[in-house]
């Protein structure tokens, strides 16, 4: 699910550590890819791309992994874009951000 946040005057890394989430890489477009498990394990997890639209917008891209992918060297996965989970990962997002700035 897209969703877009303005985060003016705070850095990305930062706010993705308050909202309980792990960066875990940057691409080369500038794109953070963050976490946030759900269990003790590495999944099923919540996962964030993150991308700067212009000065302080942030598009967010959230889906849910249930599993690690299964197909070898690829990063395809089988993660669900919409539903009650995501829907109220997204309320939480956005209520501990719009706190924090």
């Amino acid at each position: 699910m897209k969703f877009v946040i303005d985060i003016k005057n705070e850095n990305i890394i930062n706010i993705s550590r308050r909202i309980g989430y792990r960066p875990i890489r940057i691409n080369v477009q500038g794109e953070y890819s963050i976490v946030r498990t759900l269990t003790g394990n590495n999944y099923p997890r919540f996962h964030i791309y993150i991308k700067e639209k212009e000065a302080g917008d942030f598009i967010f891209n959230l889906h849910l992994d249930q599993k690690k992918p299964s197909y070898g060297s690829t990063h395809a996965h089988s993660g669900e874009y919409e539903g009650d989970l995501i829907d109220k990962e997204v309320e939480r997002i956005k209520k501990l951000v719009e706190q924090i700035i």
